[in-house]
């Protein structure tokens, strides 16, 4: 790995920001990729983040700093990707379900899969089943992501998955569905593809929804 790369995926499982918008700037200047610098020193450095996670070395506190550690450098990136029309590796619609205010899981689930390479567009909180159906609409994302903290919301996951099916588009989405008070059970009560517990695993499952190697 280049040693800028190196730097920049330490600065990102590090959370240090203003490292990272330091590094890429200089990555730039130097004529390295923006994919390069992408793939090797924000992509990979989310997944270790993930896998800290998961053995219990890091906790929220520490995935959320490194998260927005690794937006500050996808802040700088993304124009130049666009431009140079590099492909994500997925589209994802994501908001919390109508009637819920909550967004902190929703946010580092949006972080995480952008981390991982996917396209994101948040559709914030309260969004109801028509908000979805107007993005699916828009932007034809694979996955569409619901989330909610409250035990009141959690069936406006259900009327939202019954609004997709009924609009025509069930079977041209993933839909995929976490927060506090959901379960896998619930999940698949209600017709959903996929469910995860957390952020971390949120990436997990949603490259499996698109048979894509882990």
């Amino acid at each position: 790995m280049n040693t800028l790369c190196q730097e920049i995926y330490s600065a990102v499982v590090n959370g240090n920001a203003r490292k990272v918008t330091e590094k890429i700037n200089q990555a730039l200047a130097e004529g390295i990729p923006a994919e390069i610098i992408l793939n090797e020193g924000l992509i990979s450095a989310m997944k270790e983040v993930g896998r800290l996670f998961e053995e219990g070395e890091y906790f929220v506190p520490e995935m959320l700093i490194s998260a927005r550690a690794m937006q500050a450098g996808m802040n700088l990136l993304r124009p130049i990707l666009v431009e140079q029309d590099i492909k994500p590796i997925g589209k994802v619609v994501i908001g919390t379900v109508k009637g819920d205010l909550h967004d902190i899981g929703k946010n580092l689930v949006s972080m995480m899969l952008e981390g991982a390479g996917f396209q994101i567009i948040d559709l914030g909180i309260d969004v109801t089943p028509e908000k979805f159906l107007s993005a699916i609409q828009e932007h034809h994302p694979e996955i569409v992501g619901m989330s909610a903290l409250l035990t009141t919301t959690m069936m406006n996951m259900k009327s939202t998955i019954e609004a997709i099916a009924q609009a025509g588009f069930r079977d041209k989405v993933k839909i995929m569905v976490g927060g506090a008070p959901v379960t896998e059970t619930f999940a698949r009560q209600i017709g959903a593809d996929g469910y995860a517990p957390d952020a971390s695993r949120a990436v997990v499952e949603a490259k499996r929804l698109l048979g894509i190697a882990i």
